[in-house]
C-alpha cells in the first residue's frame, strides 16, 4: 500500500509539471503583447523595451521557463505582471478559501440532494418516485448552471430579499454570514452534479441487486432498508466514489462563471481576469493549483478503494 501511495504521488508530482509546462509554453503563443496591453497607448516603444527588460520578458523561452520552474519548487510563483503587481502567492491564497468555501458547500449539497434521492429511486424502481427522480437527474443536468444562478438571483435576491445577490463573507466573520453569501451559488454549482451522483447511485444499486447474494439475502427475511443500505449500497459504491472524486475535482473548476455571476472572487474569477490580462504568473499559478485539486483528489478516490472494498489490495 505504501509502495503504491509513492508510485501514484510520483506521478501526481509530473503530471502536475506536465500541465505546468504545457500552459507556460501555450501562453506565450497567445497572440497579444502583455506589455502593450499593460502601458496601453501611454507608452512608446523605450518604455516598453524598458518594462519587458524589467519583468524578465526579453530573455528567451527557455531561460523564463527555467527561472519559473526554479521558483515555484521553492514556493514561489512570482509576482503579477499586471495591476498592483502583488504575489501570485498571496492572489491564490486571497482565492482559494473562496473557492474551496463554494465547493465545499455545493458539495454538501449535492451529495445531501443526491444520495438520498439515488437510493430512494433504486428502491422505488419504475415507480412515480423513480420517475420524478429521474425528470429531477434530466432537469439538473440540462440546466446551465449560470442561468440557474442568474434565476435563483431574481427570485431570492430581488425579489424576495432573502439573501444578497453578490460577494462574499469570510468565516471569521460569522457563520451565518458567510453561509448567506454561499447558499445561492452553491445550489448553482451543484444542482447539476447532485443530479449526477443520483442517477450513478441508481444504476449502480439496480446492477448489484441482480446479485445471487442480493436474493440470498431476501430469502432470509432481512428487511428491505437492511438489505439496501447494509449489502447493496457498500458493494456499489466503487464506481459512485469515482465519479465523486471527479465531481469534486470539477466543482473547484467549474465553478469559473457562476463566480463570476455572483462577483466572488475566487479560482475562477482570478483565472478569467489573468487570461483577459495575459498575466503569465497568476495564470500559471491558478492552473497549476487547479491540476493540483484534480491529480490528488483522483489519488484520494484510489487510495479509498480498498477501504471501501476489502476485495480491492493495492500493492
Amino acid at each position: 500500500m505504501t509502495a503504491y501511495f509513492f508510485r501514484r504521488f510520483l506521478g501526481a508530482i509530473v503530471v502536475m509539471w506536465a500541465v505546468a509546462t504545457l500552459v507556460f509554453f501555450m501562453l506565450r503563443f497567445v497572440p497579444g503583447d502583455p506589455i502593450a496591453a499593460m502601458l496601453a497607448d501611454a507608452g512608446g516603444p523605450e518604455e516598453i523595451a524598458i518594462l519587458r527588460n524589467k519583468l524578465g520578458l526579453d530573455q528567451p523561452l527557455v531561460v523564463q521557463y527555467g527561472k519559473w520552474f526554479f521558483n515555484v519548487w521553492q514556493g514561489d510563483f512570482g509576482n503579477s505582471i499586471y495591476g498592483s503587481r502583488q504575489p501570485v502567492s498571496q492572489i491564490l491564497a486571497e482565492a482559494i478559501p473562496r473557492t474551496m468555501s463554494l465547493a465545499l458547500l455545493a458539495f454538501v449539497i449535492a451529495m445531501g440532494i443526491g444520495v438520498p434521492a439515488g437510493i430512494i429511486s433504486a428502491m422505488r424502481r419504475n415507480t412515480a418516485t423513480d420517475n420524478t427522480v429521474s425528470l429531477f437527474a434530466f432537469l439538473g443536468l440540462s440546466m446551465p448552471d449560470f442561468w440557474l444562478a442568474i434565476l435563483l438571483i431574481i427570485v431570492f435576491a430581488a425579489n424576495l430579499q432573502w439573501l444578497p445577490a453578490i460577494g462574499y463573507v469570510p468565516m471569521s466573520e460569522g457563520l451565518w454570514p458567510w453561509f448567506k453569501h454561499l447558499i445561492l451559488p452553491s445550489i448553482a454549482v451543484g444542482t447539476a452534479f447532485s443530479a449526477i451522483i443520483a442517477r450513478m447511485i441508481r444504476s449502480s444499486l439496480l446492477e448489484v441487486l441482480k446479485a445471487d447474494y442480493m436474493r440470498t439475502a431476501a430469502s432470509k427475511g432481512l428487511r428491505t432498508r437492511t438489505i439496501m443500505l447494509g449489502h447493496a449500497l457498500p458493494n456499489a459504491l466503487i464506481p459512485v466514489i469515482t465519479v465523486i472524486g471527479i465531481a469534486f475535482a470539477l466543482l473547484i473548476s467549474g465553478a469559473v462563471v457562476v463566480e463570476n455571476v455572483f462577483a466572488i472572487k475566487g479560482l475562477g474569477r482570478v483565472l478569467i481576469e489573468g487570461i483577459l490580462n495575459r498575466d503569465y504568473p497568476v495564470v500559471q499559478g491558478a492552473v497549476l493549483v487547479v491540476s493540483a485539486f484534480f491529480v490528488f483528489s483522483n489519488l484520494l478516490v484510489d487510495l479509498m478503494y480498498g477501504a471501501i472494498d476489502p476485495r480491492i489490495r493495492l500493492s
